[in-house]
């Protein structure tokens, strides 16, 4: 399937996708062993040597790539997110300062992994950041808008954009503008941003839902899942042509560039 309707396969119902990661084997083996342990944890030495709970924590938190870095989370957590100048919060990747707040054990000490955050709350986080996961192994197009669609309400300045290399890369795409515009002065990116899009539209789930119509068709075009025919085709071809769907021809013709 092309990356429009796959997105809105999932994103049409996200619960009923979510409970179908939550039955994964592997997926429910992880999360029990986590929620049955977690609660075990009472200082930040013990919770980075179980390299299983640590893992799952890290990967709920979007921060699964760096779960080898333990010395790095170790001086994070310690230092937790109270003070405005401390290690998590100075990291221009927010997603640390959000893990140290779900496991804040400088705030709460050997209490820290008792709190629903610590809890349930990161378990949620695991299955979305798994459902995302699991569509971009097909299609990172669609691995992107799902990852948009869940952060755009935290979204208040193109600055939060800039600084998140996924987000940028869905607005980037969704306005045609080439990888190598990520290089240009930060400020003049923002400002490129701004006179294109309302950020305020990212609260509003109808136009976000078009404007992630927007990125999945442009992600379409520039990423084709069939390489039968060229983008040029893409825009005349009939609806019955192999690797474009009467859906996706439907949601084009309704972008407004």
């Amino acid at each position: 399937m092309n990356t429009y309707t796959s997105y809105q396969l999932i994103a049409k119902d996200i619960p009923k996708a979510l409970d179908q990661v939550e039955a994964q084997p592997v997926v429910k083996r992880d999360t029990d062993y986590y929620l049955a342990n977690i609660g075990n944890v009472k200082t930040i030495d013990d919770f980075v040597k179980d390299t299983r709970l640590f893992t799952y924590a890290m990967k709920a938190f979007g921060l699964g790539d760096m779960a080898y870095a333990k010395a790095f989370m170790v001086k994070a957590l310690k230092e937790g997110v109270a003070d405005e100048d401390s290690f998590a919060n100075k990291l221009t990747d927010k997603r640390y300062a959000e893990f140290v707040k779900a496991f804040n054990f400088a705030a709460y000490d050997d209490t820290a992994t008792l709190f629903p955050a610590a809890q349930q709350g990161t378990v949620d986080k695991y299955m979305r950041q798994t459902l995302e996961e699991n569509a971009g192994e097909t299609n990172e197009g669609v691995r992107l808008a799902l990852y948009f669609d869940r952060k755009a309400s935290s979204i208040t300045n193109w600055y939060d954009v800039l600084a998140d290399t996924a987000l940028a890369s869905v607005v980037r795409n969704a306005l045609g503008l080439p990888d190598s515009f990520a290089s240009a002065d930060i400020d003049k990116q923002a400002q490129a941003f701004e006179q294109k899009l309302d950020i305020a539209d990212f609260a509003d789930p109808e136009k976000l839902s078009k404007f992630l119509t927007r990125f999945t068709s442009m992600w379409e075009i520039n990423n084709p899942t069939s390489t039968a025919q060229t983008s040029v085709s893409v825009l005349f071809a009939q609806p019955t042509t192999v690797g474009i769907s009467t859906d996706l021809m439907m949601a084009m013709q309704k972008l407004r560039f």
